[in-house]
């Protein structure tokens, strides 16, 4: 059975079957493996919805969708996808800005625009975003969901701010209002979730801190007397049950597409970069290659179906993948049994829900903070180049102080920059002061095996551009030759054995530079044009304008045109005389 778009979409799940490779052993390892991963979604997916400014329903109907779906169409065999910590700050500004409908089409411009990127074939473009601007991120929306959670987690009743210092600012000005009881229920289970971590790598820690808390709360509540905030105090419509999740179709307008498209870009983005870089971690475990391209796809069919039910965002969640390939999770079976784990809980178990502390929530989301921080990462980064340590802490306040989306399109901008100049670095256009040049065209084979070499006869220059010919290094043309200027030169023979692309910027400075030139009376010759290069030529006309018989594939032959060019030159003004 096979599933594809002209080979940018394959679905990994639509490969199983096909070949026969499938069989029952396999199925019992993903389903083992899909039992434990929904097991460790559950508090996750309530806690990530709490969090992000919406119900707990809602988180686990993304689990339950997105995870679904991801799975199915997604071009990993490992990844599992649903709510992410990643998402709660941005989900939770424009759920504050623009309401549930705002933020449900967001999310499926969102996924609209994930589509588009890998059918366009950009997958392969987000493995290159600098290290530096990913830990930025993430290091910066790890202190943001710690300062978020400090509320619940010290169990303060008071209304606060949003924005990091105003925040920050609010919990001091209000440490009267922290509950003794709470900030220790919130500190025993982060105790419970460190510790079961040493005991059993199986069962997650978060899930054993929820269950007792909550036995705690109840018990402590009927005997003591002791009141916690509940996830039934919040949302008190749970207690009754929850009905099957029906279809929505959001009302779309040009005034609210056109506000939204910030915010639904930097979804995209963070949902791209968040879920290839889990799919490339879990391909460095297991050995496999994932279609990135066709992840991409299934992450947008994800995020334009799971907002119509009423969930938030989704993307392949890290956590839950390398949990996936643990315990013996072997293809996207292992996230659809996630996700039918999930639906069985929402259906019958969710009414006991409503007795889970926010502080244990609270706690689980401190913990998911501090992993997600990498402050050592963090840290060894700091002794990296001074560009590198500039993008890493522009991206990191941009994320704290600003706004996630500021963040996300600086950072994709610095990431832009960042790659410019690096090109530059390793890129050049020098004037061949030598009295001789190889012969060859390649400078290794020159070194070992060909001794013969050319003089460079008076009246011809010779330059040299070292790397692509692009917007980048354009410039540089025009600045060489004003800071470089011979007496009596009559040819200028552009070397261009190492160009291997050039742009519309890099045709228009080498039309202008080429026009200066023969206005001054000197002759351009090209030479080492490559086919590609000489495509590019082609197809804006410069070939006609230089001369085709002036364009050549090797130095040797451009020298001897060179030559003949002098030659008649001399001729001509002989006879002028």
């Amino acid at each position: 059975m096979d599933f594809s778009i002209k080979g940018v979409f394959r679905p990994k799940f639509f490969r199983l079957f096909g070949k026969g490779n499938y069989d029952s052993r396999t199925f019992m390892s993903d389903l083992a493996a899909g039992i434990i991963v929904g097991i460790i979604a559950l508090p996750l997916a309530i806690a990530f919805g709490i969090a992000s400014g919406v119900t707990p329903q809602q988180g686990l109907i993304t689990a339950i969708i997105a995870g679904f779906l991801v799975s199915v169409f997604g071009g990993s065999r490992f990844l599992i996808g649903g709510p992410t910590g990643a998402f709660i700050v941005i989900v939770a500004g424009i759920v504050a800005e623009f309401g549930m409908q705002g933020l449900i089409i967001a999310t499926i411009m969102a996924g609209m625009m994930l589509v588009v990127m890998g059918l366009c074939r950009m997958g392969a473009i987000f493995k290159f975003i600098p290290y530096p601007i990913v830990v930025g991120f993430t290091s910066g929306i790890a202190l943001t969901i710690f300062t978020t959670q400090i509320k619940d987690f010290l169990g303060m009743d008071i209304e606060v701010p949003s924005g990091f210092i105003p925040q920050w600012l609010c919990y001091f000005q209000n440490i009267s209002a922290i509950d003794p009881a709470e900030a220790i229920m919130s500190v025993c289970c982060i105790a419970i979730i460190i510790l079961w971590g040493k005991i059993n790598r199986r069962i997650p820690g978060s899930l054993i801190a929820i269950l007792v808390a909550t036995a705690a709360s109840v018990l402590l509540g009927r005997f003591a007397g002791l009141d916690f905030a509940t996830i039934g105090s919040k949302f008190p419509e749970l207690a009754s049950g929850l009905p099957m999740p029906k279809p929505v179709a959001p009302h779309f307008d040009y005034e609210t597409i056109m506000s939204l498209v910030s915010p639904a870009f930097t979804i995209a983005i963070l949902c791209a970069v968040e879920s290839l870089l889990a799919a490339m971690v879990a391909d460095g475990v297991t050995g496999k290659r994932h279609d990135s391209n066709t992840e991409l796809i299934g992450q947008g069919i994800a995020n334009i179906v799971t907002p119509m039910f009423g969930g938030i965002p989704a993307t392949g969640a890290l956590a839950r993948t390398m949990a996936s390939i643990n315990n013996g999770g072997k293809s996207p079976v292992t996230g659809i049994v996630h996700a039918v784990v999930l639906l069985l809980i929402y259906l019958f178990l969710m009414p006991y829900a409503t007795y889970i502390p926010l502080s244990c929530l609270a706690a689980i989301l401190v913990i998911v903070a501090y992993n997600m921080s990498e402050w050592r990462t963090f840290r060894y980064l700091l002794k990296a180049d001074r560009a590198d340590v500039a993008v890493l802490l522009i991206t990191f306040f941009l994320t704290v102080i600003v706004d996630l989306t500021v963040a996300i399109e600086a950072g994709v901008l610095l990431a832009v920059v960042l790659f410019v100049k690096r090109v530059m670095e390793t890129s050049s256009i020098r004037v061949l002061d030598d009295d001789h040049i190889a012969a060859t065209e390649d400078d290794e084979a020159a070194q070992l095996d060909d001794t013969e070499h050319l003089d460079i006869p008076a009246g011809v220059e010779v330059y040299e551009i070292n790397g692509p010919f692009f917007f980048g290094l354009a410039s540089r043309l025009e600045e060489l030759e004003e800071g470089h200027r011979m007496n009596n030169v009559k040819v200028r023979i552009i070397r261009m054995r190492k160009v291997s692309f050039m742009d519309s910027t890099g045709i228009r400075n080498l039309r202008n530079f080429c026009q200066r030139t023969e206005k001054r009376g000197i002759r351009v010759i090209l030479s080492g044009v490559n086919p590609q290069v000489l495509a590019t030529l082609q197809k804006f006309g410069l070939d006609e304008e230089i001369g085709k018989e002036y364009i050549f594939p090797h130095i040797i032959p451009a020298l001897a045109k060179a030559n003949e060019y002098l030659e008649n030159s001399r001729e001509k003004h002989t006879v002028g005389k």
